[in-house]
């Protein structure tokens, strides 16, 4: 077959596959014309589910005579001139195709009329060669716009349609999205005749939780947090639903970057991760949230529907919309189940503290070898997690159910990633073998007994393991790190009440937790930590009145030790870590063993 230009009509056909995909898509790119011209009032007529007509009329500022007939021709706009203004893009439309698209599939025509122009004019396409009529016609100001017989032309597309009810009701939701995107303009949405929404345009702040109510329900409109943060030219504002009121169904989930509704990846991660332990994972959060930043931040024209965008900063974006949630959050259940402040929250400056954020980097040779703490999780294992941040002590809040805006130098998460020589490592070297002090031999499940310059002692493992914690963890804990499933225990009024109360100092020992009415969850362990059975202890550890950061310390060590079972060589190994740091084996042996003599010990079968 020869190469050669394919008619005016066909290329229209094939374009508009990306941009009509069903009635609902014609809607939503005539609606969003209207807007861009301005108009406070549409209204949507609907017949057969948009198989047999769709008609939108509105009282935006209309198209000149003079542009009538070039605006169904593909590529027209009069939203971008030059390539500089895609950067820049503050309209809903601006390739120009829409329609041009659906005039190739449809019967379509335009009616329109400026404030300023006399008579109102009407443009309709025919013909093979998508040749543009222009009559005279009665009409408002305003535009009109009428597509009879969709897909008439393109019958393998129409026997893709469904059926009238399940059109109408993806034109339901579009004109719902579209609504809550615009409080000041009003829309109603008839359906064979019959009015079935009208939404009154607002203009007072209070008046949206009208429309909210409207659209979402009266129990999201009066239980649902309202947030309103910003950080540098970021804006997040709009409503939650309470965790508890988690759906089955993504039914109330509507997102909306500077005006244009969005289904993008990014974001649904973010708000998904700031939910995450508050609700089981067969259910869904709830929210109407605003994004606004700045138009050359965003690129939009990377999505034939334009649902998905790409965002310049997309770690940040992602940051700020989590950080932005998850203080929202922490906000309602710190004040009881009482709304937060609805003012604007400006949130600290803060670098992105996730590893899908942005890694903490450090030269290698800014480290050195003392500097490296050794990361033994009790289990014989090395582990390494993503990286995050201490927390902060002047942080007033907490991030509920993730990781609080963390700050931590990258020294000690490079301390945290560089591992330990094994014992196996220092046991092959003669040199190191010599240097370390002591004989030991199990003699029952839990007890060593120790010979150290001519002396015994008896040491219980627990307080060999206790130590060597606490001297790793004398200052600062490692850097926080989320269990791969976070787990969560009953909570008792009392125990709730006090999970409360040592919140920060337990956030200050890089362990997270967040609760909702009956349960308390555990969302982040230390770094290293994560192999213990936290689940068996959290109540243990969530039971202690004192508060003092360091008291919590050594209580959540005790209570992590305790619990854990040590083989022959994960004994072997604490004492190599327990003769490294200290500076009198001997002096530190005799406060944490008891000294016997071998021959008594040994008359008594101990």
């Amino acid at each position: 077959m020869p190469i050669k230009i394919l008619p005016a009509r066909l290329a229209n056909q094939i374009a508009a596959g990306e941009v009509v995909e069903r009635p609902s898509s014609v809607v939503k790119e005539i609606v969003e014309n209207s807007l861009d011209s301005g108009a406070t009032s549409i209204e949507i007529d609907i017949e057969k589910g948009g198989h047999k007509r769709i008609l939108i009329r509105d009282n935006g500022s209309g198209i000149p005579h003079d542009e009538l007939a070039l605006a169904l021709s593909r590529h027209a706009t009069s939203k971008i001139a030059k390539l500089d203004d895609l950067d820049t893009i503050c309209s809903l439309g601006f390739r120009g195709e829409a329609l041009a698209s659906i005039s190739s599939v449809a019967r379509l025509s335009l009616s329109s009329k400026p404030k300023d122009q006399a008579q109102a004019w009407q443009a309709h396409c025919e013909g093979r060669d998508m040749q543009v009529q222009v009559n005279p016609v009665a009409h408002p100001d305003g535009t009109s716009v009428d597509v009879v017989d969709l897909f008439f032309n393109t019958p393998a597309r129409r026997k893709f349609l469904k059926t009238e009810k399940t059109e109408f009701t993806h034109i339901d939701e579009v004109v719902r999205r579209i609504a809550l995107s615009r409080f000041d303009v009003s829309f109603s949405l008839k359906h064979n005749g019959k009015l079935l929404r009208k939404y009154p345009a607002v203009k007072a702040q209070n008046s949206e939780l009208k429309r909210l109510n409207t659209i979402c329900g009266k129990e999201f409109s009066e239980q649902s947090i309202e947030l309103n943060s910003q950080f540098q030219t970021f804006e997040l504002k709009g409503w939650l639903a309470q965790p508890g009121q988690s759906k089955t169904q993504g039914e109330f989930q509507y997102f909306y970057v500077n005006g244009r509704m969005m289904r993008d990846k990014l974001i649904n991660h973010a708000v998904r991760q700031a939910f995450e332990g508050l609700m089981g994972a067969d259910f869904y959060p709830a929210y109407v949230l605003y994004l606004t930043l700045e138009p050359n931040q965003v690129d939009v024209n990377v999505h034939p529907a334009k649902h998905e965008v790409r965002f310049h900063q997309a770690r940040l974006v992602h940051d700020f919309i989590f950080r932005a949630l998850t203080d929202s959050l922490n906000q309602y259940c710190q004040l009881g189940q009482q709304q937060p402040n609805p003012e604007v929250s400006v949130l600290p400056q803060a670098q992105p503290n996730h590893d899908y954020i942005r890694p903490l980097q450090r030269p290698a040779s800014e480290t050195s070898v003392d500097d490296r703490l050794p990361d033994y999780t009790g289990a014989g294992t090395q582990a390494s997690g993503p990286s995050g941040r201490l927390a902060n002590k002047n942080m007033a809040q907490h991030l509920v159910n993730s990781s609080q805006v963390i700050n931590q130098s990258s020294k000690n998460y490079q301390q945290l990633m560089t591992p330990t020589h094994s014992i196996n490592a220092v046991s092959n070297s003669a040199q190191q073998t010599t240097m370390m002090p002591g004989q030991w031999l199990q003699v029952s499940e839990k007890k060593i007994l120790l010979k150290l310059k001519q002396k015994f002692y008896l040491l219980e493992t627990v307080a060999l393991h206790l130590s060597v914690m606490s001297r790793l963890y004398t200052d600062v804990m490692p850097v926080s790190q989320p269990l791969l499933m976070p787990i969560s225990i009953t909570a008792t009024p009392s125990l709730l009440v006090q999970a409360k109360a040592l919140y920060q100092p337990l956030l200050e020992n890089s362990v997270e937790i967040g609760w909702t009415k009956n349960r308390i969850i555990l969302r982040k362990v230390p770094a290293g930590l994560r192999q213990f059975r936290w689940i068996e202890c959290l109540e243990e550890i969530l039971n202690f009145e004192e508060l003092e950061t360091e008291e919590v310390r050594r209580h959540l060590l005790t209570c992590i030790v305790l619990r854990e079972e040590v083989s022959l060589t994960q004994i072997q190994e604490l004492w190599q870590q327990f003769v490294q740091s200290s500076s009198n084996v001997e002096h530190d042996i005799a406060k944490i063993g008891k000294p016997v003599h071998l021959n008594d010990w040994l008359n008594t079968n101990e």
